[in-house]
């Protein structure tokens, strides 16, 4: 399965005939290789190319279908993706074309650089005159073989099932493929390709399809639903329904018919070990040692404690004894020189440090503390001294440390009457909690109810709040898309106009004189006005810290209440995880119902997996109408063929009869069959044609090759037109 170059070929089957025709069935999934004549192929492989790194030396190495586990240990696959060759059904990579053309040539023995057999290879119906020139001109210039013939897959199983008597000379062909599917008129055993019908749905989108159901109903075992193992369920289980909606009823309704049609895929389940309850000498170990932690960190919180109380009386020692030197100074001067080694630029200062010290000291040693008090131990006038002195009598350095000492005495005043309030609300909500609290004893059953009232009128006002705010965006959005254009204004709610509206006030207000602003409470209230920008802002967040509160609540007196998620989602929402308990043996069943028969119906509508292209039945009424009237008839009187793998679903004849029912007249008689064996008739049948002496006539030379170029293809009689292909399978008994 390794491929390591043309030169040197190793044969896995003896040597073969010289010039024994070659037969290679290309297809999109699997590639079938064999000798003019057989019966059967000789191997067959998937149709796709791997190129992973030796784990040893690093180097690529290109290996070509399949790989075993063996492999994997010498290769390193992780870096490595599938390449294919193909697109759609046609070949457009040659480069990827060329490694499987040197795996084909060397699996079946073809000894030496030059390929010295002729070679029937298949393609897809109307193949693009490009990508068989390309394929030519490879095989001629890189294989050097001796002549080179095409055909069509579809053809060559037609023609077989005919010789079997399968099928009629006059008929439609369905080949339905991995990647794509054709219907085909045939008339006296020659297709009709003015009437062609293609649509780009075939197996691969089948298991594609398959797996994208059962990865969304089963999203826990991601890791199970791979590929292979999805294709398999496919070709073992799936089917089509005659009739898709009576099927879906079915369904609908359950019952021991429905069962009847599950099918159970069983993954690998292990029963998690039970947790045995730990024994009354383990309980007390826990104990012991949680004990002994807890112990530990008192200690250390002890001894940290002591430290900062010890660095904070270090401290203390060290502002008073300054604050005594300061005292003890005659002038000036001897104060800037004993303010100058430390931080400090006056005696304020260090009184305030002295304040703040004692204030933590006593936190520290867990004695109350109130903030007021502290401060209201140092006078104002010593506080702030310069605030009742004159601005005409202070030096400009003077007139900064008195408005520094305004902007503190401010703060402070504010922080003493923010705290203040922030106690007076304590105790309000506690005196409401014990009201609230001896309701709930007098009558419990009352107390509740009325709770989950409230709770349904608040969840109910933050709901329309922010259905109001999305709905403004989206008003927003509409007007602007209307409109064309949209000034800022047009943008802006009124709270952010009144906003923009304070902040221009107050940058024109300032003007050129003293800047006081601060001075005065009105001041402060700008801020509060400024910082709302959308309307109702502090209004939602009262309500929704009251719905938390009651959630809480209500969870704590009724544990089966389950908090409403509301029609719109905040942006903090977390979306709850795939695995919300513990998965169970039943978990690990994986049942296959609708999607049996859901997966493949997209071959007959493909709309339900979003492609805008026509289905199987609708193929076939086309394909009927475009032939010629005197063809019309012929062909409605013989039989369709289903060939190609992704023909192999049962019941997809019966659908199909059922389809075709629709078009033709009342009692019309309608044949609908199966090929002997969708997936290898093709290549038999180019086994056979090869066989044949109408191959050796009609297969072009590779002299003829080079004497009149590529462009000559597109008037050489291929194998699926002209009559030559019916007549030799009629004619030779090779």
């Amino acid at each position: 399965m390794v491929s390591q170059g043309r030169p040197e070929r190793q044969s896995d089957y003896s040597r073969m005939p010289s010039h024994r025709p070659l037969v290679i069935d290309n297809g999109a999934y699997f590639c079938r290789v064999g000798w003019a004549g057989e019966k059967d192929p000789r191997f067959s492989f998937h149709n796709v190319l791997h190129r992973p790194r030796h784990r040893g030396s690093g180097e690529l190495t290109s290996i070509v279908g399949d790989y075993d586990s063996g492999t994997v240990k010498l290769f390193d696959f992780t870096r490595s993706s599938l390449r294919s060759a193909f697109d759609g059904n046609v070949v457009y990579q040659f480069e990827t074309m060329e490694s499987i053309l040197d795996h084909t040539f060397d699996r079946i023995g073809v000894d030496g650089a030059v390929v010295d057999h002729p070679v029937l290879l298949t393609e897809a119906p109307c193949n693009p005159i490009f990508s068989r020139t390309r394929m030519a001109e490879l095989l001629f210039e890189t294989y050097g073989v001796p002549s080179l013939e095409f055909g069509s897959d579809g053809m060559f199983s037609y023609a077989y099932n005919q010789r079997l008597g399968l099928c009629e000379s006059d008929g439609l062909l369905v080949c339905s493929g991995h990647t794509t599917t054709h219907v085909i008129p045939m008339v006296n055993g020659e297709p009709i390709m003015e009437a062609c019908c293609r649509t780009g749905v075939g197996g691969f989108h089948v298991t594609s399809y398959l797996k994208r159901l059962l990865s969304l109903q089963h999203p826990y075992h991601l890791n199970e639903i791979v590929w292979e193992k999805v294709e398999e369920l496919k070709q073992e289980y799936c089917y089509v329904a005659e009739d898709y909606h009576a099927e879906l009823s079915i369904f609908q309704k359950g019952g021991a018919e429905a069962e009847a049609k599950t099918k159970w895929w069983q993954l690998p389940w292990v029963p998690p070990p039970e947790k045995e309850q730990p024994s009354e000498e383990e309980l007390a170990r826990r104990a012991a040692i949680k004990e002994k932690q807890g112990q530990r960190l008192r200690e250390m919180a002890f001894a940290k404690r002591s430290s900062k109380i010890a660095d904070l009386e270090t401290e203390i020692e060290g502002l008073e004894y300054l604050l005594q030197e300061l005292d003890d100074a005659e002038d000036a001067k001897a104060e800037a020189s004993l303010l100058g080694p430390s931080s400090f630029g006056s005696r304020e200062e260090v009184q305030a440090a002295l304040a703040k010290a004692t204030m933590s000291l006593r936190k520290a040693k867990g004695e109350p503390v109130d903030i007021k008090k502290v401060e209201d131990d140092i006078p104002m006038s010593e506080k702030y001294p310069l605030l009742e002195v004159p601005n005409s009598l202070l030096t400009p350095e003077q007139l900064k440390e008195k408005k520094k000492q305004q902007f503190l005495k401010i703060t402070t005043e504010g922080r003493i009457r923010a705290k203040q309030k922030r106690q007076e609300e304590d105790l309000q909500r506690e005196r409401e909690q014990q009201l609230e609290e001896e309701r709930r004893l007098a009558n419990p059953e009352l107390y509740l109810e009325e709770l989950r009232v409230r709770q349904a009128e608040v969840s109910a006002r933050v709901d329309q709040s922010k259905r109001q705010k999305i709905g403004m965006a989206s008003a927003g959005a509409v007007t602007s898309l209307t409109s064309g254009v949209s000034g800022r204004g047009e943008r802006l709610s009124a709270v952010q106009k009144e906003r923009m509206k304070l902040l221009t006030t107050a940058a024109f207000d300032r003007g050129k004189d003293e800047d006081t602003f601060g001075m005065n409470d009105e001041d402060w209230e700008l801020y509060k006005r400024v910082g709302k920008d959308t309307d109702g802002d502090d209004e939602d967040d009262e309500d929704e810290a009251e719905l938390a509160r009651i959630n809480i609540r209500l969870k704590e007196l009724d544990p089966s209440f389950m908090p409403s998620t509301g029609l719109i989602q905040g942006a903090q929402t977390v979306i709850p995880s795939v695995q919300q308990r513990p998965l169970t043996a039943e978990d690990f069943r994986i049942p296959l119902g609708v999607e049996r028969f859901r997966a493949p119906e997209i071959v007959l509508q493909p709309s339900m997996m979003g492609l805008d292209q026509a289905g199987l039945g609708e193929m076939l009424a086309l394909a009927l109408m475009r032939l010629p009237q005197h063809y019309r008839e012929r062909v409605m009187k013989g039989s369709v063929l289903l060939t190609g793998g992704n023909s192999l679903f049962e019941g997809l004849d019966m659908r199909l009869l059922a389809e075709l029912r629709m078009t033709r007249p009342l009692g019309a008689t309608i044949k609908v069959v199966r090929a002997a064996d969708p997936k290898l008739d093709a290549w038999r049948g180019a086994s056979v044609f090869a066989s044949s002496s109408s191959f050796q006539k009609s297969a072009l030379s590779k002299a003829d090759f080079e004497e009149r170029g590529p462009d000559w293809l597109r008037h050489h009689n291929l194998k699926y037109s002209g009559g030559s292909l019916s007549n030799s399978f009629l004619t030779d008994n090779t």
